[in-house]
């Protein structure tokens, strides 16, 4: 008795590469439930994400927190994103509030006198170890000063002298008009002009 002949197993479709996906495709495939588009989001992203906060904050830690909490609201409000193609500033936004949030924290933390972490991700602490020790010290300067001022006028200024996002991304990042986010910005470059001579090693 002649039996058929077996036929070879199916493969599984292969996956696009990652690299050929643009967000918006990768946003409507993780709505659709695809776990595989939502860590591809997360590799992309993540790590600028993560350089953000963490430069914000001055703190490692804090840094990485804000990261997966930001995917995590996220992913949760995914389906509220009008234009997938605009994850990435999205993404910001919602980093940037929970930095916010963190900062003021950390000030009432510091005024009632209790514990928190070091900072260690200050922009003398990140900075090139081939830097000269006098603009260290500017460096440093700048950190102090950027701890004394308000928490809006403080991510302004980073978002712009440190990150180097246009002034729209920033106005945009922090959900204020362009008029308000120079306003901010100068804020603080006034008061850095007081004290820090290196200007150009911040920008």
């Amino acid at each position: 008795m002649a039996f058929p002949s077996k036929q070879p197993a199916l493969l599984p479709t292969a996956l696009p590469s990652a690299d050929a996906l643009g967000d918006a495709e990768l946003v409507a495939r993780a709505l659709g439930g695809d776990r595989w588009s939502r860590d591809v989001l997360y590799r992309r992203h993540a790590p600028r994400l993560l350089a953000i906060a963490t430069r914000l904050l001055s703190n490692r830690c804090e840094g990485e927190e804000v990261v997966q909490d930001a995917f995590v609201v996220g992913f949760e409000q995914l389906g509220k994103l009008r234009d997938p193609a605009a994850l990435r500033s999205w993404l910001t936004r919602i980093a940037v509030n929970l930095v916010r949030r963190h900062l003021r924290q950390g000030r009432l933390l510091r005024i009632l006198g209790l514990d928190r972490s070091p900072d260690d991700a200050t922009l003398a602490v990140l900075a090139a170890p081939t830097l000269r020790p006098d603009d260290r010290a500017e460096l440093a300067l700048a950190d102090r000063v950027l701890q004394r001022m308000p928490t809006n006028l403080r991510i302004a200024w980073m978002l712009r002298r440190v990150e180097g996002l246009a002034l729209a991304e920033v106005a945009s990042t922090c959900a204020c008009s362009l008029a308000t986010a120079k306003r901010r910005i100068a804020a603080v470059d006034v008061e850095m002009g007081r004290h820090v001579s290196i200007r150009e090693g911040l920008a």
